[in-house]
């Protein structure tokens, strides 16, 4: 679905950043890297500044320090709409589709960037989202959480970003949407793109992604494949615990 040139396989490229509210920073000093055809996850404790460091990526903070780069151009600081342009898709948990438009009309905003072939676009992603072509004329206002979701990871792919960010994809979904929420995630990354997950249940983020950055207070803790995050003995009795 869509061509992506890749750029030594790595998409998304972050360097010492840095971010907040206008008061102290959220986060700090936070690298990382995210390669194409790959899903990585962010994980932590409540509070750790995930979805802060989500936004200062995707242009919704501005950050104060450090860098950003999409395929190695640099992003950083650019409002979010020049980072669609550049290749780079943000959803984010809450407010994340148009309630009162159907799901056609939510995938078509999507495409606001796209000069041409949105149609042919919105048929790729209704192929891979099947549910959402059945309910195609329904007010995203009445789908069931996991449905809504799913049209917020389609209309982040409908600009064919090189680099899909998500934050928190299942909270609050029953275990049953959260699986097939996630089924789709892995979907998209076989399709090339750089998937970055911010996840609350670390167990299950580390068992669906590549590789795996743990947060805390803020920083970068601990980094590395995810299955080996997994099987650290530090990172399940610090980070993850029983959160089957």
């Amino acid at each position: 679905m869509g061509s992506k040139a890749l750029h030594n396989g790595t998409y998304l490229s972050v360097s010492d950043l840095s971010a907040g509210y206008g008061g102290p920073p959220i986060i700090e000093d936070i690298s990382l890297t995210a390669d194409a055809n790959s899903i990585t996850a962010i994980v932590g404790p409540n509070g750790a500044g995930k979805s802060t460091l989500m936004k200062a990526i995707a242009g919704v903070i501005r950050p104060s320090r450090g860098s950003v780069e999409v395929c190695g151009q640099p992003t950083t600081g650019l409002s979010s709409d020049k980072m669609v342009k550049r290749g780079m898709s943000y959803v984010p948990q809450v407010a994340n589709v148009f309630p009162s438009l159907t799901v056609m009309e939510n995938m078509e905003m999507g495409g606001y960037t796209r000069k041409s072939g949105l149609r042919e676009r919105i048929s790729e992603l209704t192929e891979l989202f099947p549910d959402l072509a059945v309910a195609a004329s329904r007010p995203a206002g009445t789908l069931s959480g996991g449905q809504r979701n799913m049209l917020a990871l389609a209309q982040g792919l409908v600009p064919d970003p090189k680099v899909l960010l998500v934050d928190e994809p299942t909270a609050g979904l029953a275990p049953k949407f959260t699986q097939v929420v996630w089924e789709q995630i892995m979907k998209i990354r076989e399709t090339g793109v750089a998937v970055v997950v911010v996840e609350q249940n670390t167990r299950l983020a580390l068992t669906h992604a590549d590789r795996g950055y743990v947060l805390a207070l803020g920083k970068n803790c601990l980094s590395g494949p995810a299955d080996e995050l997994l099987s650290d003995e530090e990172v399940v009795a610090l980070y993850i615990g029983s959160d089957a």
